[in-house]
């Protein structure tokens, strides 16, 4: 029985260090590289985050070179507070994606205005194309704890060039669509998204 119980704890130890390793050397071979979000109101550019999200930054790399947001529209504005995109097309239907990554929020970056961030359903590991951008300093969407209430909203990358566009987006009048809430009345279509350089 001891033999038993050493040898799972050896091999969950394994796991741990083999699971750390992955993102460890995923984040040492990918380096943080600029994309350009081109909209139907501007550019936006930015940089994301592979040291520090090494998952996320890949699940949306791996996104923009499939050219998936290509024709994606910003479908949730809130002033004041973020506006959100890259799931549903011009026509508004939902877009099939790649299946959910694993929250990174407790990465240590935080959700302060001009963060790209995941977004994702109450279900804190499902997380899977659509990205909000904040508008200002939302502390309460910052990691707490790793539970349903407290792990937060992963951060992965920040604009670095374009927040004007943001704001102009943020600006724009908004109303419902069906069940949704917070919808631009006019779309606001995300032409093509692309990776500028390495930085």
């Amino acid at each position: 029985m001891r033999l038993l119980i050493i040898s799972v704890f050896t091999l969950l130890t394994f796991t741990s260090v083999v699971y750390a390793e992955d993102k460890k050397d995923m984040s040492a071979t990918t380096p943080n590289q600029i994309v350009k979000i081109e909209t139907s109101l501007g550019d936006i550019e930015v940089e994301v985050n592979a040291e520090k999200a090494p998952i996320s930054a890949k699940n949306f790399i791996d996104y923009v070179t499939s050219d998936f947001y290509n024709g994606t529209i910003f479908h949730r504005v809130i002033p004041d507070f973020m506006v959100q995109g890259g799931g549903f097309d011009g026509d508004f239907n939902q877009k099939s994606t790649n299946a959910p990554i694993q929250n990174e929020a407790d990465n240590g970056l935080k959700n302060t205005r001009g963060t790209l961030a995941m977004a994702r359903t109450p279900d804190p590991n499902s997380a899977t194309a659509q990205f909000f951008i904040n508008l200002k300093n939302n502390a309460f969407l910052d990691f707490k704890s790793k539970t349903s209430q407290g792990w937060g909203y992963a951060v992965f990358g920040q604009v670095v060039k374009g927040m004007d566009i943001v704001d102009k987006i943020a600006a724009q009048p908004t109303g419902s669509h069906g069940h949704h809430q917070d919808v631009p009345k006019e779309k606001i279509v995300i032409n093509k998204v692309s990776i500028v350089t390495d930085k």
